[in-house]
């Protein structure tokens, strides 16, 4: 004869059998977990991407002030007539301190390069107008070094050459970049 509590089961047994409540809350709670670490890594991938973003466009910005200094200092330098018949070139004034670079343009534009520390900026200074014209940002140091020509008749000190030296912050991630430019117009000097 069966049992009366085998029957039971084996009906529950042949209806198919469902999740209890305990097992749905368990799932749901993995599931949860899941999903939780899903979104963590997600938040970090587009916080990283934006952070990445924000340095290229920094250093992009460097990199363009870079080339724009380079350039002018490069093509620097303004026959100054020193006595009446005798000219001297005025490119790159080599006593200006290493955060300022001085130049005259061919066509007798004076304009200066100029990092202030308490703005974090790089200023491009037009003498003649007073202009000032902001070349980048989040600069934390910049210095420019020259190499002095010997002194002209008059005492003027140009430069051969200027180094640069350029140092960007964003995000706490610090890059240094650089770049040197030859004074064309003193190379034969």
């Amino acid at each position: 004869m069966d049992h009366p509590q085998s029957s039971i089961i084996d009906h529950r047994l042949s209806i198919g059998r469902g999740f209890t409540l305990v097992e749905c809350l368990i799932g749901l709670a993995i599931s949860a977990v899941l999903l939780a670490a899903v979104a963590v890594a997600f938040n970090a991938s587009v916080t990283s991407y934006v952070d990445n973003e924000d340095l290229f466009w920094t250093v992009n910005s460097a990199r363009g002030a870079l080339a724009r200094m380079t350039s002018q200092i490069r093509n620097a330098g303004y026959p100054f007539e020193v006595s009446p018949g005798v000219f001297r070139i005025m490119a790159v004034d080599a006593n200006e301190p290493s955060h300022r670079c001085r130049f005259w343009t061919a066509d007798d534009h004076d304009f200066t390069f100029e990092f202030r520390a308490a703005d974090g900026r790089l200023y491009l200074i037009d003498n003649d107008t007073e202009g000032e014209y902001v070349l980048c940002e989040n600069v934390t140091a910049a210095s420019f070094t020259k190499t002095p020509m010997d002194p002209g008749p008059d005492g003027w000190i140009d430069s051969k050459s200027v180094q640069i030296l350029l140092t960007i912050n964003k995000g706490g991630a610090p890059r240094t970049l650089s770049a040197a430019a030859v004074v064309r117009r003193n190379l034969g000097s």
